[in-house]
């Protein structure tokens, strides 16, 4: 009997099963993202306009995500950013392997009872679909969130262009995970120098609203990329020691694997009044009232928040 269908109690647990397909689901799909782009028929469609795009590396990766994950786990909940017509899907862009290093981590016990049915896995399949178009290609990534009663518990981040910069010799990609309760794997934790506020924000999204409460912050230095997944990576990595993103835009797909691991390694993703957001199955898929994250300090940059800008987001 294979690990994947053991009942017996020694077997990893759902969630961890989850997780560890998700790791290889992921890297598939920024396989896919780099082939596209090479390929030079990136397939670019309007979807609301100029700064909201889809590509065929979109297309297909979220087809990939999903048809591998719901394979193998068919009763999980997946809600895709990609508003995708129901086809065949080619035998080629399904991911059957797993993470054999996840499946030997041992899952934090309030965990290890979850059944699939009461999973909701959030999936962005090119997150800086704007960026890869422009070739700014370190601020793309792909992110497989997973939730249970509303929390994001585990996260996946692959980043297919990671070393691009390194020339044609270097190794292209990596995949970070994160869980609370267990830690987050795949990178080196680091924090921003303690005394500089280094905010990261939006590069193509940004209006009165954003930059009043980007100045509020009183940062020393601002940094301006794109994708939800790379500003986290700021943050964990220590190139920022806040991402203040004061709008309308982000999605509960940019925010619950980034989330994940944040909180596994002690930060925080909130609204900008400092309130969680949840991911269960059916709440609104926008973040109406804005994102605000953190490796240390939340509260500081919560109070920081002007008052106007506070009355400009509602929250949910």
């Amino acid at each position: 009997m294979c690990v994947w269908e053991q009942t017996m109690s020694g077997s990893p647990a759902v969630v961890m099963r989850l997780v560890a397909s998700a790791y290889t689901v992921a890297e598939k799909a920024g396989a896919i993202v780099r082939k596209v782009l090479h390929s030079g028929e990136l397939g670019i469609v309007e979807k609301t306009g100029a700064n909201d795009l889809q590509t065929l590396a979109d297309r297909l990766a979220q087809q990939s995500i999903c048809a591998s994950l719901y394979r193998r786990f068919p009763k999980i909940t997946i809600i895709g950013e990609e508003d995708l017509p129901a086809e065949e899907i080619k035998e080629d862009l399904i991911e059957n392997g797993h993470s054999e290093e996840i499946l030997q981590k041992t899952c934090p016990a309030e965990y290890s009872g979850l059944k699939e049915e009461e999973l909701v896995v959030w999936v962005d399949p090119l997150d800086g679909t704007k960026e890869y178009t422009e070739g700014l290609l370190d601020n793309v990534t792909v992110l497989i969130g997973i939730a249970y009663e509303g929390k994001a518990i585990a996260g996946v981040i692959n980043q297919p262009f990671y070393n691009y910069q390194l020339g044609s010799g270097a190794e292209l990609g990596r995949t970070m995970w994160g869980m609370p309760g267990l830690g987050a794997f795949g990178f080196t934790l680091k924090e921003a120098p303690g005394d500089r506020r280094i905010i990261t924000t939006t590069r193509s999204h940004s209006n009165k609203v954003v930059t009043e409460c980007v100045d509020a912050m009183e940062p020393h230095e601002v940094i301006k990329v794109g994708g939800a997944g790379n500003k986290i990576i700021q943050l964990v990595e220590g190139r920022a020691s806040a991402y203040v993103f004061a709008s309308l835009g982000c999605k509960k797909w940019d925010t619950c694997a980034p989330e994940a691991i944040l909180t596994a390694v002690g930060g925080k993703l909130t609204d900008m009044h400092g309130n969680a957001y949840r991911y269960d199955a059916n709440v609104k898929h926008m973040n109406s009232a804005g994102v605000l994250a953190t490796l240390r300090n939340h509260e500081y940059y919560v109070s920081r928040v002007p008052q106007s800008v506070r009355q400009a987001l509602k929250t949910d």
